[in-house]
């Protein structure tokens, strides 16, 4: 039976949407000093780019309407393979420029597709 797509995009949104609620209030400086919340911001990375890797593996023309979807799952796999040189500033600036459009996206991808068939 194959995976329904929507389910990859659920976790991109719900990850997402943590890192969101994670940061809400924060400036750089205070991200920076939280180490949980750096952690936590980095694990919900992690969860979009291989949702959004595993998308573009099973369902491409879907993910081809994801922008930058190669940059987020590069940004996935530094998070995972380069972890002692993981710059907060790069983290905090994906979460300020990029995360927000790519929440637009995947809310508006999912209303689009619907709800799963029963």
């Amino acid at each position: 039976m194959p995976h329904d797509p929507r389910a990859w995009l659920w976790d991109v949104q719900e990850a997402a949407n943590a890192i969101a609620e994670f940061t809400a209030g924060m400036d750089a400086a205070a991200y920076a000093e939280n180490r949980l919340v750096r952690a936590a911001v980095e694990r919900q990375f992690e969860i979009i780019g291989e949702a959004l890797n595993q998308l573009s593996r099973r369902a491409p023309k879907l993910a081809a309407r994801i922008p930058d979807l190669p940059a987020i799952v590069a940004f996935r796999n530094i998070l995972i393979h380069g972890y002692a040189s993981v710059d907060d500033a790069i983290v905090w600036r994906n979460v300020q420029e990029n995360l927000p459009a790519l929440r637009a996206t995947v809310a508006a991808m999912l209303a689009e597709l619907g709800p799963p068939d029963a």
